[in-house]
Parts: C-alpha cells; structure tokens; sequence
C-alpha cells in the first residue's frame, strides 16, 4: 500500500472534513461534530498549520491529522506549552492498514523539530499506548478539572520532556464545540443515520468513567 504523507492544502478541506465525519460518525455517541471542529479550528490562533498532514493513496485522500497549542498548568505556578493532537482521522474501509500509525509518526517527528516537548491527545489508552503514549497520570499531569483521566494520554517529545512538570492540562475553548452551530454545519453533507449503543460508544463510556480525583 503506497502511502504519501504531505501537508493539508486548502483545496483538501472540504474532502478531510468528510473524512472526519465518517471516522467519527456514530463512534462517541450518536451522529459526530469532529468535522465541525475541524472547520473551525483551521481558523483560530491555537491551530498550529505546519503538523496539519493528509494521508494520501492512489491519488486518493485518507486521513488527516491537525493539532493545536495547549497548555500545562503547573502546580508551581508555571506554564509550559505543548501540543494536542485531534482530531486525527481515517476513512472507516482504510483502517487498521497503518495509516493513523503514519500520520502520527510523521507528525512526531515535526512537532519534535519545532521544539515541542510533548503531545497529548484524549483517546483509547488501548491503542494509543500502541503508538508511544502513557497515562498523564504518571507524570502527576491532570486534566483541566483537576481529575486523572485514563483517556488522558501524553507522549515525551525527548526524554525527560516532563520531568518535574506536575499540573492540570488545558486544551484550547475551541474543543469546547456548539452543539446547535455543528449540527447545523453537518447539514451541508449527506443524511446519515444516527445509531446509539454501539460497541464503540459503550467503550467511549468506560473510559469516560476511568476518571478519579487526584490526592
């Protein structure tokens, strides 16, 4: 499988915004609104364009990954930026072939080069601890709520990226996406059946549930 990794170019939107609601669509809960963030964050200053890279093969576009600045907190009063990773996406029928492990890979490297000491992301500690990312719990890293995540995932840039940075980490308030202004975004791509309890949404609950409050 010939796979080429090349930065995102204007002209590509449209296309890994599709491919972004259909990786997502139906995954965490019924219907998605990851395209709709990936519409939006292009946009805003904590968009970081020179880690915003498509998958492509046979001429064809598979997956994206984009990321954007973060901070940490720290207990001592500090702050220290890093990046976050997300939405990284794959079209359904091209999984599982190494294409997300390429396009992490390849980014990696870049966000290392720019000087970044570490990414995080919030995802499956199932497959992410595949990919070189471990709990931020084990760096006394929590989320923005003062809470341990298992979801909460962060991989070293070089080593010792971390070493003595303990604190709460915050995402941009972009995450924090408008219901009502995504679902009116999706309306602009074909009808998709929104499906509840799937498998993949029942493990999307576990994980959320594998949070508690730190001592």
């Amino acid at each position: 499988m010939n796979i080429i990794i090349r930065p995102e170019q204007a002209t590509d939107y449209r296309e890994t915004e599709h491919i972004t609601r259909e990786a997502f669509w139906n995954h965490h809960a019924p219907g998605c609104d990851e395209h709709y963030l990936l519409h939006i964050m292009r946009d805003n200053p904590a968009f970081v364009p020179e880690l915003d890279f498509v998958a492509v093969c046979d001429g064809k576009i598979v997956g994206n990954a984009v990321y954007c600045i973060s901070v940490i907190k720290s207990d001592d009063g500090s702050e220290h930026e890093v990046v976050g990773l997300g939405p990284i996406s794959v079209l359904p029928e091209e999984q599982r072939k190494g294409i997300g492990v390429r396009l992490i890979g390849h980014t990696k490297q870049i966000a290392r080069q720019m000087g970044f000491r570490a990414i995080f992301l919030y995802g499956d500690p199932d497959y992410y601890s595949r990919h070189g990312f471990i709990a931020a719990e084990r760096f006394g890293i929590r989320t923005s709520d003062n809470m341990y995540a298992a979801s909460l995932q962060v991989c070293e840039l070089y080593e010792n990226a971390l070493s003595g940075i303990k604190g709460c980490y915050f995402e941009d308030k972009l995450y924090e996406v408008d219901a009502a202004a995504a679902a009116e975004f999706d309306k602009g791509f074909p009808a998709k059946e929104k499906v509840s309890d799937t498998a993949s949404q029942k493990r999307f609950k576990e994980i959320v549930a594998m949070r508690k409050k730190a001592e």
